[in-house]
């Protein structure tokens, strides 16, 4: 059918619709509390809704189905694994953020082990979110392009300057309640495009059940251990855990959240309630991608793919009618901004609280602060599209982008878990753990035979046993002296 006019205006509309919120959201701010927290009063439902619409990216809009297509159900095993991650983060690190004033996840780290392990942490933090979140931004770029026939290069740009706008001016607050209109948006719409592939396959589900059973691609459960598999049981429950330990407990996009909150008991509940949401909205995606190899069973697409990531937005233009067209690709768009617009807020706010004020600027006014920290917003944000260019070669979009995660997030949950310890914490000791875990990581990512969701597993371990161990041998050596 193509992208109709009707598509475009449905699509444009949207965009403004953002900018302009995010622009009305923004007025009143007086200090980097307002900008960065929200003022520390936001409703527990709202920040549990954008916690999952920033972790939903369109990673999973376009990533998700595209496994199924290709496989099967067992990336759910991974989806289990995130929802025991976050009680782990609820009960064991989110009490810890509410000790004191603190606006940065790092200042945890400041005060436990010393200023190098906070500024070390806080680097690795916003490489990973500065790499991560640019294949993000791609990932969207690369169904804008399906859907108009513009370059990607462009796309990457109109997506980037719309997040930026309203990211600039409107905070923590816009990135709050745009996630909230977000997720309806892209839930709405994968629920439409869920019912209309469906309706198209003759005979309806009983024909899914028929082609996909006997391929296997309904199967959800892998007890293999062999650990060069990503998507087992194992690999999920215990990978999968610990990379949500990791990028929901130490990651300050997330811990942004939870402080906007106000109180550790709504933070928890924000977080576990967010858990239960993405499980069955992974199940979703991947039925959808379960869906779509039926239909093209029936309809064959009639040339090959150079990303398979493209089977579902060739799908939403194709076969879906006017408006509808539309509003699921505004919905991809919306999971797309959502994830930049908190990687955004969370990059300037590490900037401002972790170097800025600590090392350059201790003592400036209210305003001064928040100046800063809309123009580290806008600088982030060019970064972000400079990194989605460099992007478009890297491969498959939801494996990488989960990948680049699991190498570093791995040696900041190591530091996090060693600063839970009791007794006089050693700086010295937990730099080396996490060298020792982040070096550990970029060696075993150049092996064929370690899947990506041991990464973090692996990598927290060898940190935090590298730093308790030196932490042991240096009391011994100052018990000695």
């Amino acid at each position: 059918m193509g992208f109709t006019l009707l598509d475009y205006a449905v699509l444009f509309s949207y965009l403004i619709a953002t900018a302009v919120l995010g622009t009305l959201l923004g007025r009143g701010q007086k200090n980097i509390e307002d900008y960065f927290l929200g003022g520390k009063n936001m409703p527990w439902w709202a920040i549990s809704v954008s916690i999952v619409a920033t972790e939903t990216s369109t990673l999973t809009f376009i990533g998700a189905p595209s496994i199924a297509y290709t496989g099967d159900l067992t990336f759910l095993q991974i989806a289990g694994g995130y929802l025991i991650g976050k009680i782990l983060v609820s009960f064991v690190l989110i009490p810890g953020y509410f000790r004191g004033q603190i606006q940065s996840a790092y200042e945890v780290l400041n005060v436990r082990f010393g200023s190098s392990v906070r500024a070390f942490s806080a680097i690795l933090f916003q490489v990973t979110r500065t790499l991560a979140d640019g294949v993000r931004l791609f990932a969207t770029a690369l169904v804008l392009s399906v859907v108009t026939q513009m370059s990607d290069v462009w796309t990457i740009v109109i997506i980037g300057l719309v997040t930026i706008f309203y990211t600039f001016y409107g905070g923590m607050t816009a990135v709050v309640w745009n996630d909230v209109i977000q997720l309806a948006i892209y839930l709405i719409g994968a629920i439409i495009a869920f019912f209309m592939i469906l309706e198209r396959i003759p005979g309806g589900w009983e024909e899914v059940v028929h082609i996909a059973a006997p391929e296997a691609k309904l199967q959800f459960l892998d007890l293999s251990w062999d650990l060069s598999l990503p998507y087992t049981l194992w690999a999920g429950l215990i990978g999968g855990a610990f990379l949500t330990f990791a990028t929901h407990g130490a990651d300050q996009m997330m811990v942004q959240r939870y402080l906007a909150c106000g109180t550790p008991r709504k933070s928890q509940i924000a977080l576990i309630v967010s858990g239960v949401i993405v499980f069955f909205q992974f199940l979703l995606f991947l039925v959808i991608g379960v869906l779509l190899y039926a239909f093209y069973h029936h309809v064959p697409l009639g040339r090959e793919l150079d990303q398979i990531d493209r089977i579902f937005p060739i799908f939403i233009v194709e076969q879906m009618p006017p408006g509808v067209s539309g509003l699921v690709i505004a919905a991809i768009f919306a999971a797309a901004m959502s994830t930049l617009s908190s990687s955004l807020n969370s990059l300037a706010s590490s900037s401002v609280n972790d170097f800025y004020r600590p090392y350059f600027v201790p003592n400036a006014s209210d305003k001064h602060y928040l100046m800063i920290s809309r123009t580290l917003t806008l600088g982030w944000g060019i970064l972000l599209i400079l990194v989605s260019l460099l992007a478009r070669n890297w491969g498959e979009v939801l494996p990488i982008g989960l990948t680049i995660a699991s190498v570093t997030m791995g040696a900041v949950l190591g530091i996090f878990l060693l600063g839970l310890l009791p007794g006089r914490a050693v700086q010295g000791a937990g730099l080396a753990g996490m060298a020792s875990g982040l070096a550990v990581m970029i060696w075993i990512n150049q092996l064929p035979d370690i899947a990506w969701p041991w990464y973090v597993f692996i990598g927290t371990t060898v940190t935090f046993c590298v730093g308790a161990a030196l932490t042991c041998f240096g009391r011994r050596s100052d018990a000695k002296g």
